[in-house]
């Protein structure tokens, strides 16, 4: 899809048919209005369309990279057009789970299709029950474990992990990232 000019396309609102009946017959008239509408037919195309563009599962590809800026996602050209389209329709979804386990499963999952096991809570713990002691002392490491699901094949980028992690997750919390290379091993061998 294309926003520039496009050789014959045709104008919607043709300007020659607009103007007064005097210069309907006037050639000169009619060849001025459509050379104008040589120059506004992509911009009437454009604005018939406009909610296409709105929509990332539509929009052209150059147009997506605008509007992963407005909801706030990192675009990377080099990941297929359509898990860059899906990113930026679930940004606001994974913005809401930001910080949470399930935020950080997905964001991971969004980005690199790759299955996640989270392991820990990141030093937070709590006690439902007035009055009683204090909780244990929480592991205040969160483990990010990176499997391969077998569907896909190829290397995990290790600094793309911990990049995503370091972004979804709240800053106070330490983490630490496996990249699972087999499958795991069975126990009791």
């Amino acid at each position: 899809m294309s926003r520039a000019a496009i050789p014959g396309l045709p104008s919607r609102h043709p300007i020659g048919e607009q103007l007064p009946a005097l210069y309907a017959d006037d050639h000169l008239a009619q060849r001025l209005t459509a050379g104008l509408d040589t120059v506004l037919a992509p911009v009437f195309s454009t604005l018939d369309n406009l909610p296409a563009y709105f929509d990332p599962r539509l929009a052209p590809p150059d147009f997506l990279v605008w509007l992963a800026s407005w909801v706030g996602v990192a675009d990377d050209p080099r990941r297929p057009l359509e898990r860059r389209r899906e990113t930026v329709a679930r940004a606001v979804q994974l913005h809401r789970w930001r910080g949470t386990k399930r935020g950080l499963a997905e964001a991971l999952h969004l980005a690199l299709d790759v299955r996640t096991e989270i392991v820990g809570d990141g030093g937070a713990v709590w006690s439902d029950t007035a009055g009683c002691d204090l909780p244990p002392e929480p592991d205040a490491e969160l483990l990010v474990r990176i499997v391969p699901d077998g569907t896909r094949p190829g290397r995990v980028d290790a600094d793309r992990v911990h990049e995503i992690v370091r972004a979804m997750c709240p800053v106070h919390v330490a983490f630490r990232v496996e990249v699972v290379t087999g499958p795991p091993a069975e126990e009791g061998s």
